[in-house]
């Protein structure tokens, strides 16, 4: 077959390939042939010139020889209950750290290959815990043996070796991890030791970036791509804040860096996104100016402190925000405030609106988060609130954030079972209600076709306000409506609760 189809290309390109192959050069020769005689026909072509580049093109690898003294793998030995943790790349099998639930980047490391289900023997004894071999990367950030890679690299090590470019092996102790961003520090004994900067200038999207590192454990590895993104925000991540590269970044890329054409580092290798397993050319870093934060915290003192405010937040969409009068649909919506938060006290409020912090405009429900979680514990911030159709300012002393004020400010008690007596609304939906005496209205029954249910409201959610009016009967319930349409708007805030978590919706009136 193979054969055939390359003698019919042949026989296909005759003479046309005889003449294009002739006419490369100044003048184009072309070849007639009719009949039994051959006509030769000269014509000029205007040759196309093309002019030579402003710079030659030296490629990388100046650049790579550089760097690469720095860049080092790391090897991890680590102990863990039995559970199927293999991550398959290619024609290579490699055993890395399982991520815990609810870990922020555990559904984007999954999609590498990790696929297992735990394998223990069925009932009996709790099976011992199981040690594996895990692979990373990273890179040396101060000539005295500090190292930076990620946190799931060396997650659970009992063991942590270093390996330089030229084969040199170091043990190293775990100087500090940091789970909410994925970062940890490593040190080893040295001196005089290459290492690599952090960007001074801040990245662009369009800019190259150079990966290096370990992918599939094969050693000191180079890709090059562009930065194609800044601010995504990977699913699960209480951070948000990382660039997209499409450099090939692969299993084993993790905790390794990113460089500019400077040699500095923008960022550190963290997570993909792949359907298959492999690259596609969509991986995310977490940015220099992040990195050399927590880096900076977790040499001095081996932890992470963030700031803290203690409110449940949510995004401003733009039906909230036509709901209480906001022209631009930005900010961030308080759904509920944590008991014992610095918040309370300093006077905010469900449903306030936080637009600005310090000054500085705030986006979203996220960008609200990481400006938080960026200030001092301790400090004072100055808070920009709209409320009630206006703006206002509040100072508020931040606490320290821990995980289980984080869970406290999430938390609320679930809604119990509806009570009798349900009573159509004129929005299209039944209520009854709250039989626990906790106030507001259960949802019994949703229109398909109404704007409530279009919007996402569904049985069994709570319905807790409207336009910061708390209602506890159908009666309050349209008397809120009322008092919106008579505002002259069109769209009223509804704060709902589901499975005890507290939202707002902005719901649009029909007359």
């Amino acid at each position: 077959m193979r054969s055939s189809i390359l003698k019919r290309t042949s026989r296909w390109l005759g003479v046309s390939a005889l003449a294009l192959l002739v006419g490369i050069g100044g003048v184009s020769t072309a070849f007639v042939m009719t009949g039994q005689a051959a006509t030769a026909q000269v014509q000029n072509v205007a040759q196309i010139v093309v002019p030579p580049a402003a710079q030659p093109q030296a490629g990388f690898a100046d650049l790579v020889e550089a760097v690469k003294p720095a860049v080092v793998s790391i090897l991890v030995e680590a102990e863990e209950s039995p559970r199927d943790v293999q991550r398959r790349g290619g024609d290579f099998d490699f055993n890395f750290p399982d991520l815990p639930d609810g870990h922020p980047f555990k559904d984007f490391f999954n999609q590498f290959g990790q696929q297992g289900q735990g394998r223990g023997p069925q009932g009996g004894e709790a099976p011992e815990p199981r040690h594996f071999m895990a692979a990373g990367s990273g890179f040396v950030i101060s000539g005295d043996g500090y190292i930076v890679t990620n946190n799931h690299v060396v997650e659970n090590a009992t063991k942590v070796t270093v390996v330089f470019d030229d084969g040199t092996e170091k043990v190293a102790t775990i100087v500090g991890t940091d789970e909410r961003t994925d970062l940890a520090v490593v040190k080893i004994e040295g001196t005089d030791l290459p290492f690599v900067n952090f960007e001074t200038e801040q990245s662009r999207v369009g800019d190259w970036v150079v990966a290096v590192g370990n992918p599939f454990g094969l050693g000191g590895t180079v890709t090059v791509g562009v930065i194609s993104g800044q601010g995504r925000n990977i699913g699960g991540s209480n951070y948000g804040d990382f660039l997209q590269i499409d450099a090939a970044v692969n299993t084993g890329n993790s905790g390794g860096p990113a460089f500019n054409t400077k040699g500095e580092v923008v960022g550190v290798n963290t997570a993909i996104y792949s359907p298959n397993g492999g690259n596609v050319g969509i991986a995310f870093a977490i940015p220099a100016a992040t990195v050399k934060g927590i880096v900076d915290q977790l040499v001095n003192t081996g932890t992470v402190t963030r700031g803290y405010l203690g409110v449940g937040i949510q995004d401003v969409n733009r039906d909230i925000a036509d709901g209480v009068g906001l022209a631009d649909a930005k900010g961030a919506i308080v759904s509920n405030i944590a008991e014992d938060g610095p918040a309370g006290p300093a006077g905010i409020k469900s449903g306030d609106i936080i637009t600005a912090v310090d000054g500085d405009k705030i986006d979203d429900a996220l960008d609200l988060s990481r400006t938080i979680a960026g200030k001092s514990p301790d400090s004072t911030v100055e808070l920009t609130i709209w409320r009630d159709g206006a703006e206002t300012t509040l100072s508020v002393q931040l606490g320290t954030l821990n995980e289980a004020a984080v869970a406290e400010a999430d938390q609320a008690k679930p809604p119990v079972p509806p009570a009798p007596l349900p009573a159509e609304s004129s929005v299209g939906l039944t209520l009854v209600p709250n039989a626990d005496g906790t106030g507001g209205l259960l949802i019994q029954d949703v229109d398909p076709e109404s704007a409530a249910a279009e919007k996402g409201l569904a049985v069994g959610d709570a319905i807790l306000e409207i336009n910061n009016t708390p209602v506890n009967t159908v009666e309050e319930f349209e008397a809120a409506l009322d008092a919106v349409k008579a505002e002259g708007r069109g769209t009223a805030l509804v704060k709902a609760s589901r499975d005890g978590n507290d939202r707002f919706i902005g719901l649009p009136l029909t007359e």
